[in-house]
């Protein structure tokens, strides 16, 4: 008997006008729509059409100067997820959300409040923040230090699932007869005091359907991959090659047992930029037309601000100043993405021109030009030589990225058998095969029932 092939999973990035970035450029864009929540309504039914797993909106709370050369504003996830939620059925709906730059009780309720909107389709995407740009808005300062953000992200999870905890699944009496709405012996506080928050709690709203939102991670860093063995249900990475994929997917999974944790309980989601075209040379086309839209200043701000170094004095098609930019131990940022750059310009021996053509569609994630059937085989390959349990789809520009991945690479996929035909569960977790959240190590909560 046949053994069943592995199924893919996958997650639409969803990023206004796509992520390439001239994609706002492009003849088939709509870069004025890019508050319009009509037109991530369309968008997120396309992708549900496409039976993906869940949809992902990032966040920021900065705007760069750069806002000259792209689309880098956009509507708050939470009250857009929740428009969505209205105008979907299956599909999962993934939330960015900073642990620097929020308290946990606030972030707890937005999520209980999302989930119990959409029937069981939330997901946390958890991030520590980078950049002064969004620290200078919250404190004078500017961003904590890596470790310690990743040391305060680890409290706050911590805090959030114990107010998630706090009710029982039959808390909630209504007994009108009674009189009786709640059983107070069944709703807990937490009574937290940590290094980084005191909490009292209980949460006000009773639990939501999946207990947990999904979550979510994307730190590449040691401290990053830390954080996600400990605590992620799939991780969201960027890795440029199949071999780099290998090693990550590797590195992660070997990490999961440190925690009491199988390998089966991670899905990694690899970030995919396709370019399709019916022919190779139409994608080659495609691709090359996207590329004479960029502009130099946009890729070398872009380039300065992730290597730590102001590279506009520079010969642009020289290679990088490889002695004088910063060690990655001194970058308090994206640590990760900024030592996947310089691996991949001396791999490859790339100028800096060509580094900023080689990122200008996916940001160093996965990309590739082609056919449906060979970006489905590219896919195929990802998931069965373990580098990914799935991806995360990031259309190089939208709406027509998507389209074309929904009309011509999914049917390919369901073809090669890696890919449903249907949905089978109702719920985000459902969809990642996720049966129960995972066991946070958190401090004791309070034994004390809620009283008046």
């Amino acid at each position: 008997m046949e053994r069943a092939r592995k199924q893919l999973h996958l997650n639409l990035f969803l990023l206004s006008t796509g992520h390439h970035e001239a994609s706002w450029r492009h003849p088939g864009s709509a870069p004025e729509r890019a508050v319009d929540v009509h037109y991530y309504v369309k968008l997120a039914r396309t992708a549900e059409r496409g039976l993906f797993d869940s949809l992902f909106l990032s966040d920021a709370y900065g705007l760069p100067p750069t806002i000259k050369y792209k689309v880098l504003h956009g509507l708050e996830p939470f009250t857009l997820l929740s428009a969505l939620a209205m105008a979907t059925e299956r599909i999962g709906l993934i939330g960015t959300a900073s642990t620097t730059f929020n308290e946990p009780y606030h972030i707890a309720r937005k999520f209980a409040s999302l989930d119990l909107i959409s029937g069981g389709r939330a997901g946390w995407n958890i991030v520590t923040s980078t950049g002064n740009t969004t620290a200078l808005n919250f404190r004078e300062e500017g961003l904590p230090e890596h470790s310690e953000r990743y040391r305060r992200a680890e409290e706050f999870l911590q805090v959030a699932t114990g107010l998630w905890d706090g009710w029982e699944r039959d808390a909630l009496v209504i007994d009108k007869d009674s009189g009786v709405y709640a059983d107070p012996d069944k709703i807990r506080p937490i009574l937290h005091k940590g290094a980084y928050y005191t909490v009292r709690g209980p949460l006000n709203l009773p639990p939501m359907p999946q207990r947990y939102p999904l979550l979510v991670q994307a730190g590449a860093s040691e401290t990053g991959k830390a954080f996600a063995a400990l605590a992620a249900e799939a991780v969201f990475t960027a890795q440029h090659s199949l071999e780099a994929g290998k090693a990550f997917y590797a590195d992660l999974k070997a990490r999961l047992p440190r925690h009491g944790r199988a390998p089966e309980e991670v899905s990694i989601l690899p970030g995919f930029c396709p370019i399709i075209g019916d022919t190779a040379a139409e994608a080659r086309d495609k691709e090359q037309a996207l590329h004479e839209l960029t502009q130099t200043e946009y890729g070398l701000y872009r380039l300065s601000n992730l290597l730590g170094l102001d590279l506009s004095t520079y010969p642009l098609d020289g290679p990088l100043p490889y002695a004088e930019l910063p060690e990655t131990a001194q970058i308090n940022s994206q640590k990760g993405r900024q030592q996947m750059f310089l691996d991949m310009a001396r791999s490859e021996g790339l100028s800096i021109r060509q580094l900023m053509m080689r990122t200008a569609s996916s940001r160093g994630h996965f990309s590739m030009a082609g056919t449906p059937g060979q970006i489905a085989d590219a896919m195929a390959q990802w998931l069965e030589e373990g580098a990914a349990d799935g991806f995360n789809l990031m259309p190089p520009y939208l709406p027509e990225g998507l389209d074309d991945f929904v009309d011509k690479v999914v049917p390919e996929l369901q073809a090669r058998g890696i890919y449903r035909t249907a949905y089978s569960g109702r719920t985000l977790r459902e969809h990642y095969g996720r049966t129960a959240p995972p066991r946070i190590a958190a401090p004791a909560a309070a034994q004390a029932p809620l009283r008046a």
